[in-house]
């Protein structure tokens, strides 16, 4: 199935959060960390989703749609 610019968008902030809240769990192995902490260096954060959904509106929807 196609997927939505809203699903599209929804999805990053959903992955942002996900290796936010890995980075942080104690439980979680040094390298899961380490490795999620990598991965966030040069994610886009809200700004970069704004500013592309702005002039992408086609690619990046609102993620409330």
């Amino acid at each position: 199935s196609m997927t939505m610019p809203c699903e599209r968008t929804r999805a990053v902030n959903n992955t942002r959060q996900f290796l936010v809240d890995l980075q942080s769990d104690l439980s979680a192995p040094d390298a899961v960390r380490k490795e999620a902490s990598r991965c966030l260096r040069h994610y886009p954060g809200e700004y970069y989703m704004e500013l592309s959904q702005e002039h992408l509106p086609e690619v990046w929807g609102e993620p409330n749609e």
